[in-house]
């Protein structure tokens, strides 16, 4: 992701700088190209905050998809460790049922 918004930030510095350095030197009046640069830098300004609320929007996209994936993992898991459990209790009352069986025999 950051490669992605780097990426961005250098093509719209790249824009800006040409844009300015192009303003510069066009033979107008100072105050036509103080206005052309305000300009600019105002179509810059609008240019990164579309960015960034689009990244924002990506990076609460799959943050919120994240963590529905953990919610629905972290259910599986308590489920199967649900059943092993019962698993386990069921082997180990069978054990015990075992054991009583034998010491009923020893006890005769």
């Amino acid at each position: 992701m950051s490669n992605n918004s780097n990426t961005i930030a250098a093509i719209l510095a790249g824009a800006a700088v040409g844009a300015a350095l192009g303003i510069l030197f066009a033979p107008d009046k100072g105050s036509k190209t103080r206005a052309k640069i305000k300009e600019g830098i105002d179509d810059a300004k609008h240019n990164l905050q579309d960015s960034f609320q689009a990244s924002s929007e990506v990076l609460r996209e799959k943050f919120t998809g994240a963590t529905q994936n953990l919610d629905g993992t972290l259910n599986d898991l308590l489920s199967n460790v649900s059943h092993k459990t019962e698993e386990v209790i069921t082997f180990l009352e069978s054990k015990l049922a075992d054991l009583k069986a034998q010491n009923a025999k020893l006890q005769k």
